[in-house]
């Protein structure tokens, strides 16, 4: 609702990435779910958390991003007219927030990320270009994920 949406302001790749982790947790500490077996997938914005929370965090077993985010400097610089300036109230301005921008995408962690992850991406996106898909999966296959 709108006081979630109000706390990702400033905050997006902290707060949405430390909310599913909780939920997961959560789940797993109430016999609810295995923790050894915990998955995580979303699309867009969902995809910049999955990306975030498998390169930040140790929760998740592995995950699938669709059409996700993985580096915020990127799509600042990429996406299309309309969406330009929308990062700027999520995370800051840009480009004088750059660092803050890379601290945030998992494209600069994949040294801490070790478990499979699935990409999916369409070719026509307008809103997450494809470079976001096909960077993250040079790295991670560099890696040998």
């Amino acid at each position: 609702g709108r006081p979630y949406r109000s706390a990702l302001k400033g905050n997006w790749g902290v707060c949405d990435i430390e909310d599913v982790c909780a939920a997961a947790k959560y789940l797993s500490d109430k016999g609810l779910a295995d923790a050894k077996r915990l998955c995580i997938d979303g699309g867009s914005a969902g995809g910049f958390t999955t990306l975030g929370a498998l390169a930040f965090k140790d929760v998740f077993a592995a995950g699938c991003s669709l059409y996700g985010v993985a580096d915020c400097s990127a799509l600042a610089a990429d996406t299309h007219k309309f969406e330009s300036r929308y990062l700027d109230g999520l995370i800051g301005k840009y480009p004088e927030d750059k660092e803050l921008y890379d601290s945030r995408s998992a494209i600069y962690s994949t040294d801490t990320l070790s478990c499979p992850v699935l990409l999916l991406q369409g070719d026509e996106d307008k809103i997450v270009p494809p470079n976001q898909a096909e960077t993250m999966y040079e790295a991670l296959k560099a890696k040998g994920i």
